[in-house]
């Protein structure tokens, strides 16, 4: 594959950082012909080049320009103010915004989603406002361009661009427009500081076959509570299917590659892996819900699974964190489902996956 250090450009721009909101709590939302995508900032990496983006972006400095040179799923590069005019020759695309920071070199690596600045090939400092997002890791760039963000939503946008068809040199062969950037503060991840006693909520999840209400148990399993509020809260679960039906033992659902709206989702920057939760004294009966991980007792992420009949076996092996208070007659008609081994027949959607209102809020 060809080394991105050949396909940089140089230019000039004139401007100064400034920056009424803390960089550390804003995010910049990239709206572009082929979707959008965010990314939040890294001021302990790069703070000159942070405040620079932030000063350009709340003066429309990139609504109208494009990204113009891409690597398939490795790279795509924009901000070049001089595409803001369609009339502009290929051979300046790329010039315009550069020769203005000196270059902020750090330990932050240039891996998938990383937001990194442009400059003139083999001049020192000659950083600007153009700049470019890795699609896949890039290990030759590492301390040699001043990365300063990371993607937090839209990747599958990133991808899409990278793949617009291009010559030999990664121009494309025409720009994607860069509608508007706008700076917007940190999404916040529910439910993150909740107390043990805020996470006693009821989830209701309306299914194919019918309503069930499950009661969150912080006791048992705390972090996976919080962590199922969480997707629950986003709508990261709506529209997943219930892919696995044991008969007389599970359901199971919960992954993000069934979602009928494909597989990227806004809420996919909190997805993490979780450490087990194991109790001995939590019994997986008719019911229970509890989490789905590999051979790996800290695998867990997004799948579950509920109890159709008793499982003495999960017990102490697999984090229970609650259970199914309304709607077990639902259990039933999955348990009756038409099934190829474990897999049913048909589509079982999770249509919502919606948190009740507390209790103390209820009329």
């Amino acid at each position: 594959m060809r080394t991105f250090l050949t396909l940089l450009a140089w230019g000039a721009l004139a401007g100064a950082p400034a920056s009424p909101q803390p960089a550390a709590e804003s995010e910049a939302v990239v709206v572009t012909e082929m979707g959008t995508f965010r990314f939040e900032f890294a001021p302990d990496k790069a703070p000159r080049h942070v405040e620079h983006f932030l000063k350009l972006a709340r003066q429309g400095y990139y609504d109208g320009s494009a990204f113009f040179r891409v690597i398939t799923n490795g790279i795509i590069q924009g901000g070049d103010p001089l595409l803001k005019d369609p009339k502009t020759p290929r051979t300046l695309w790329g010039t315009g915004g550069l020769n203005l920071l000196a270059s902020e070199f750090s330990d932050l690596k240039h891996e998938r989603g990383v937001v990194s600045t442009v400059r003139i090939p083999n001049k020192p400092d000659s950083d600007g406002a153009q700049f470019f997002v890795c699609v896949s890791p890039q290990p030759p760039l590492d301390g040699q361009f001043s990365a300063f963000g990371r993607v937090t939503e839209g990747m599958d946008v990133v991808e899409k661009i990278s793949q617009t068809p291009a010559g030999e040199n990664g121009f494309t062969e025409k720009p994607v427009r860069i509608l508007k950037v706008t700076i917007e503060p940190k999404k916040l991840e529910p439910f993150l500081h909740a107390t043990p006693e805020e996470l006693k909520r009821t989830v209701t999840l309306q299914t194919t076959l019918g309503v069930l209400k499950v009661a969150m148990e912080p006791e048992w399993a705390p972090h996976h509570v919080r962590n199922f509020l969480k997707l629950a809260e986003t709508g990261w679960y709506n529209g997943t299917a219930f892919h696995r039906v044991s008969q007389g033992f599970v359901i199971q659902g919960g992954m993000g590659d069934t979602r009928a709206a494909g597989p990227a989702h806004p809420a996919d920057r909190w997805v993490r892996k979780l450490k087990g939760e194991f109790r001995d004294d939590v019994r997986h009966v008719r019911g229970i819900l509890s989490m789905a991980r590999t051979d790996d007792p800290d695998s867990a992420d997004t799948s579950f699974f509920i109890m159709l009949g008793a499982a003495p076996h999960l017990d102490g092996k697999y984090s229970a964190f609650g259970r199914v208070t309304e709607g077990l007659e639902v259990l039933d008609l999955f348990d009756k489902e038409e099934v190829d081994g474990e897999t049913p027949k048909r589509r079982l959607e999770l249509i919502e996956a919606r948190v009740d209102p507390p209790a103390s809020a209820r009329p």
